[in-house]
């Protein structure tokens, strides 16, 4: 999935001209912490109703505002994982998406992305998840799905990132399509690879709650 699927066509920007009450309203009304506001179809920031109350001016027009997120945009063709990095970096649960002009296209609410991705094969097939930890030097994904397989088993998914705990490694957390993963489990260490999480799941998932909940523990936020 890229961004360009991801947008939200039902929350709309703020002007620059806008004042802070229609910005509250719009709040309220799309259910949003934060607003983008647009100008011209360049982004200025988002504003939320904290940082309206901050300056207690209803009145005062959300430019003139001290704006967060300048840099809290993708472009229509960014990755479903790059969106949701930025917005981690960034702090917030919505991203601006522009066009290769750099002017304002729409908007990513992490809401949505989570809840699209939770629809794919990935997350709906049935399985378990694995959690390893490893030096940046053994990571190879070649390797693992080598020795997965030997084991009548699939990846279906993975994600790799820097583990939190210590820079110097990695964290890979696979989606396999089985949900025993013991013999799965026994062949990793055996060559060396330290399991620190598995999650299994008996039956394909139909709860939208249940999606999302696997979803998070998979990609590990």
């Amino acid at each position: 999935m890229i961004a360009e699927d991801l947008i939200n066509h039902m929350i709309p920007p703020l002007k620059g001209t806008d004042d802070a009450h229609k910005a509250v309203v719009w709040m309220e009304e799309f259910r949003c912490n934060f607003l983008p506001v647009v100008d011209e179809g360049k982004l200025l920031g988002f504003i939320s109703e904290e940082i309206i109350l901050e300056a207690n001016d209803i009145d005062k027009r959300v430019k003139d505002f001290n704006l967060v997120g300048q840099n809290c945009y993708v472009h229509l063709d960014t990755h479903f994982y790059d969106i949701l990095k930025v917005a981690a970096d960034n702090k917030l649960q919505v991203v601006a998406v522009l066009n290769d002009e750099q002017s304002y296209t729409g908007l990513i609410t992490v809401q949505d992305t989570l809840t699209s991705f939770a629809q794919t094969a990935a997350v709906q097939l049935p399985g378990g998840i694995l959690v390893l930890s490893m030096n940046h030097v053994d990571y190879s994904l070649a390797e693992i799905s080598r020795l997965v397989e030997e084991n009548h088993a699939k990846i279906l998914s993975s994600i790799v990132k820097e583990d939190p705990l210590d820079p110097a490694k990695l964290r890979l957390t696979l989606k396999i399509n089985q949900v025993d993963l013991s013999r799965v489990v026994a062949t990793l260490e055996r060559f060396g690879y330290k399991v620190i999480g598995r999650y299994h799941e008996t039956k394909a998932l139909g709860d939208e709650k249940d999606r999302i909940d696997m979803l998070l523990r998979y990609l590990d936020i």
